[in-house]
This record gives C-alpha cells, structure tokens and sequence, in this order.
C-alpha cells in the first residue's frame, strides 16, 4: 500500500502561482510513477502530468509550459508548482500513484484525498 497526501492548495487570483505537495509512505516511494490529476465541478478527472522515478515529464496540453512536477525520492515528496493560473485551473487536484506511464486515471493504484484549487478572475 501507498498511503498519499495532498497539501498547498488554496484561493488565488488569476495570474498568480501556488505549489502543490504530495507526501507519500508505505512501498517504495521510488518504485512508483507519480502524477497529477484535477476534477473540476461536474467534470471528469483529468490528466495534468506525471513523473517518472528518473524524472522523465508528461504534461498534458492545457497546462505545459505553465506547471512544473518535480520529485524528491529522498523525502517522498511529489510536487506541482503551478505558475500563470486561469479561472478554467480551478479543480480539486489528486496525486496518484502507478507503475506505469498513463494518463488514465483508471490505471493508477493508489490516490490523495485531493486538495482544492480556486483561482478568481
């Protein structure tokens, strides 16, 4: 089992920047692939980006070029510093866990609790 935890979100306006932190324990932290995914009110979760062990990036299109994941494996920690923020950014945001390289969510094993992202016009 991982066990996850999302931290850093909050109330910003448009424009501005928040990091988001996901604290994991259990297996392995290195093992895993770890990502990011958002769900906004009445929509699907959706893939934002995820990171390799190594560090190898995917990010979907919405958001390249204006979030940066990163991982520390020594203290189990994934982040999400999220620069240049929209209204449409607005979401709950899950961290998540795998052993593969997917964008659908239905392939990752283990989440957060998710942590709220608002972003004012």
């Amino acid at each position: 089992q991982v066990q996850l935890v999302e931290s850093g979100g909050g109330l910003v306006q448009a424009g501005g920047s928040l990091r988001l932190s996901c604290a994991a324990s259990g297996r392995t932290f290195s093992n895993y692939v770890m990502a990011w995914f958002r769900q906004a009110p009445g929509k699907q979760r959706e893939f934002v980006t995820y990171i390799s062990w190594s560090g190898m990036t995917k990010y979907a299109d919405s958001v390249k070029g204006r979030f940066t994941i990163s991982r520390d494996n020594a203290k189990n920690t994934v982040y999400l510093q999220m620069n240049s923020l929209k209204p449409e950014d607005t979401a709950v945001y899950y961290c998540a866990a795998t052993r593969g390289y997917y964008i659908d969510y239905s392939q990752y094993d283990y989440w957060g609790q998710g942590t709220h992202v608002t972003v004012s016009s």
